[in-house]
This record gives C-alpha cells, structure tokens and sequence, in this order.
C-alpha cells in the first residue's frame, strides 16, 4: 500500500505501508518514507494515487507524475492546455487492472485534460465550464465525470466525447463531488453537510448531517455504502449512507484540521474481509495516521500507523492496489528521488 501526500512548501512525499509486527491481537504498521522531493515551484493543491502510478498537481499550474515502487520521478506533463492552478486529479482504473488507463485533470481555468496512462499523453483537452473546478469524480464505467465549480454550477461530463453533457446552478458552492464504488451513487459536499444522491438523475435522496458547523474537508467513500469524511472538526466520520445515520468516529483524530482522508483497504474476490480496514488521514500540521476502522467504536483509538512530515499538508492519495507495470511519460526517463529523501 502507498501514500502520497502534497505540501503548501511544494513537497511531494510519499510513503510504503508495512507491517512490522503480528502476533494474535495486534497488527503493527509502519509507513516507511519512500521519498520527499520539491517537486513544483509553488505549493501542492492535488494529488493522486493509484497501483504504482501516482500524480501532483500545483499552483504552478504543472502536473507531475511519480513511479512508487522505484520512488521516481517521470518529470512533468507540459501538454494538457490548463492556464491556471490544478484543483483535481483522479485516476480511472477499471476493477479488473491494478494499472490505471487514465489521467483526469481540472484547474481553476475550467479546462478538463484526458490522459493515457501507458504512456503518459494527453487525448483530449476540453473547457465545458469557464469558472474553476473544485472538484472532479470519474464514473466506474470510465464514461463520464461530475464537476462541482466556484459559481456554485454542477456539471455531468462526457469523457468520450469531451464535452459536458449537462450543467446546472445549484445554489450554493459544493466542495467536493464524489462517486460511490457501484456508481450508482454520489455524494456532493456543501460545507458541513453531504447530500446522498442517485446517479440517474441526481436526485438527493438523504442528507448527512451531524450538526456541526464546521466544513467538512475531505471525503473517501467506502465499501457497503461507507462513507469517510473529515475536516475541521479534526474527527474522522464514518456514515451510513444507506440509512443516512452516523455509523462511528474517532473524535480528535489529529491536532489540527485534517485535510485528507483516503480509503487504503483493496476489497476483491481474494476475501481479506479479515484484514482491517484501513483508512489514512493527513492533517494541516503535517501529521499522517493510519487508522484500523474497527477500533473506531473504542474509546481513545490508537492510530496503527503515523508520521510528522513536519510541512503544512494540503491533500492526501493512498493505493492497496499492486501492478509489475512501471508508468512513463513517452519516452522520459526517470529521475531517482531517493537523494532527496528528507525525513525530518
């Protein structure tokens, strides 16, 4: 399993989850540093993460991608056409690969980039709204995308063809658009609340409110209609999205307000409903925690995993998946990163 993490010091890190120790009670995890590198001239807005593929996105307006397993660097990709920051990236990979088939890419210009993956280059660039993109969620099927912008519009995309399918006001400015793993449906976050919707024809069918006033950040859906979110509370909430109640948290999860949160467990044919499941969160003070969900419902839950950057974190991106394919950007050669490991 593999975490990467971006900075507002323009920092990559990245980070291999490893157990250290099992007995009969306990599993103990460490995430061991795969690299730290400055890799954008201006903070980290994005990032990333899927089988041994991984990608930044900056202010700089520049996209870089990353080899996990040989932690290195594949360079920048120059021709996407975005003109302003990078606000999201998602990987599509289809449940039958560990390697990604493509890159999604938005900005505060508006304009969606399409990738290949193997190599790295772009299909199609297209700009289906003129205001920034705050955030962008890929379709299982890999057909289509939502976007939720900064003028408060939500937009359906058509990744086939390049062009949006639909777009509407909403009213209010979503953060966060995310899919759930059967597509069937998705969860928009306005604030401190998610609204549930189906997929056919975004229908808001519940709304999760824990009745908090404070925003929520970030959010991983999980499987059997989990729902991970967290943000300024500094808790990790884990939602019931089928019956709209809240299953379970951990309260004071980190320090300071967390900023990302991601999904890590791989729940296949193979079983492993045994393992924990895991969930990594990383917090503004640059501190990243990986936590066993099970123990949530225990009073005082201890992470399995933690590391202190010592950097203002700003985004967060984990894979479970493994591949023996290595990424590459045309023919671009790879830069090792180990040189710039920098664990302190």
């Amino acid at each position: 399993m593999s975490i990467i993490a971006g900075s507002y010091e323009r920092f990559i890190w990245g980070f291999k989850l490893k157990p250290t120790k099992h007995d009969a009670d306990t599993q103990t995890l460490t995430l061991s540093p795969l690299f730290s590198y400055p890799s954008h001239i201006s903070s980290i807005t994005t990032v990333a993460c899927s089988g041994p593929a991984a990608a930044s996105g900056g202010s700089d307006d520049t996209i870089h991608l990353y080899d996990l397993p040989s932690a290195s660097s594949l360079g920048s990709l120059l021709d996407h056409n975005h003109t302003a920051s990078i606000t999201a990236l998602s990987f599509y990979t289809p449940s039958s690969l560990s390697f990604p088939r493509n890159l999604i890419s938005a900005a505060a210009d508006g304009s969606v980039a399409i990738f290949d993956t193997d190599p790295f280059v772009l299909l199609k660039s297209f700009r289906p709204h003129k205001k920034a993109v705050n955030d962008l969620s890929i379709h299982p099927s890999g057909k289509l995308a939502l976007a939720v912008y900064r003028d408060e519009c939500f937009a359906m995309l058509n990744l086939v063809r390049g062009k949006r399918s639909f777009c509407c006001r909403l009213g209010h400015e979503a953060s966060l658009v995310k899919f759930d793993p059967s597509g069937e449906r998705f969860f928009m976050v306005v604030n401190s609340k998610v609204g549930v919707h189906q997929s056919e024809d975004a229908k808001l069918l519940l709304e999760l409110d824990n009745g908090s006033r404070k925003r929520i950040l970030c959010a991983s859906p999980g499987d059997s209609g989990t729902l991970f979110t967290a943000g300024e509370d500094r808790a990790i909430t884990a939602w019931d999205t089928n019956s709209g109640k809240l299953a379970y948290s951990i309260q004071d999860a980190h320090p300071a307000r967390i900023k990302g949160v991601v999904t890590l467990t791989k729940n296949d044919s193979d079983g492993a409903s045994e393992d924990p499941y895991l969930v990594a969160s990383a917090s503004s003070d640059g501190i990243i925690r990986v936590w066993d969900m099970r123990m949530a419902a225990k009073e005082n839950a201890k992470p399995l995993a933690e590391t202190n950057t010592k950097s203002r974190l700003t985004c967060l991106a984990g894979s479970a998946l493994n591949s023996m394919r290595r990424p590459q950007i045309g023919n671009q050669k790879s830069q090792k990163l180990e040189e710039g490991l920098n664990t302190e």
